[in-house]
């Protein structure tokens, strides 16, 4: 009872996206049917607990294709944005990060967009628990969306990054796969440059699949 009253009074595109993400995907859905999203989050550090979101880039893949017309990308807003070592990484300074939007709408327009989507990025859990931590923050939902990570599907299915006896072995980074399948390598890394860029490393791998496989790509192909 206590559950049914709580989703009862959720705003309506919490139970929207509720409602239409994190099912299963009939395995022999074709590639071109599944509504891929691109994503990366810039964050305040690199502490899962602790951290907050700063910025979020999505780019949509149609048809196997970027639908870059349709990318969107947003600046959050945080007050005390340390000014650390990710700052050298995605330089949004404090100053910039305090203009940004309140955390709270970039969530909502976030999952209006992600809705019912399969989200593909490098590394992507860790950005998925940082977004986790601010939609259960906000509105005390889980991040719901089935994920691909590049970084994965290179160590699987790409021999330069095979996964070997070492026990540490970590999961090559973008630029690092990037490089080696000829694709243009940005320097200062933001929300909205990385998801594109990941989203063409995926159709890249995807690509390789279609010529080992001698086929179209199926959802059980990538969805486990």
């Amino acid at each position: 009872m206590f559950g049914w009253g709580r989703r009862k009074n959720e705003p309506e595109f919490v139970r929207n996206y509720c409602a239409s993400t994190g099912r299963k995907f009939d395995r022999k859905r074709s590639f071109g049917e599944i509504p891929f999203v691109a994503l990366d989050a810039e964050t305040t550090g690199f502490d899962i607990n602790k951290d907050r979101l700063l910025s979020i880039g999505i780019v949509p893949l149609n048809q196997g294709a970027l639908d870059v017309a349709n990318r969107q990308t947003w600046l959050v807003q945080q007050a005390a944005s340390p000014n650390n070592e990710a700052v050298k990484i995605h330089g949004i300074a404090p100053s910039e990060s305090a203009k940004g939007i309140p955390e709270a709408q970039v969530l909502e327009e976030l999952l209006a967009a992600i809705s019912g989507k399969v989200i593909v990025g490098h590394h992507i859990g860790f950005d998925a628990e940082i977004i986790g931590n601010g939609l259960r923050r906000n509105f005390g939902i889980k991040f719901r969306n089935r994920m691909i990570d590049t970084s994965m599907m290179a160590m699987r299915h790409l021999d330069a990054f095979h996964r070997t006896g070492y026990a540490n072995q970590r999961p090559p980074g973008l630029d690092e796969v990037c490089v080696h399948a000829g694709l243009p390598v940005l320097g200062r890394h933001t929300a909205s440059g990385d998801a594109f860029t990941t989203g063409q490393l995926f159709l890249w791998i995807c690509g390789r699949l279609r010529v080992r496989y001698g086929r179209q790509l199926v959802a059980g192909d990538l969805l486990k």
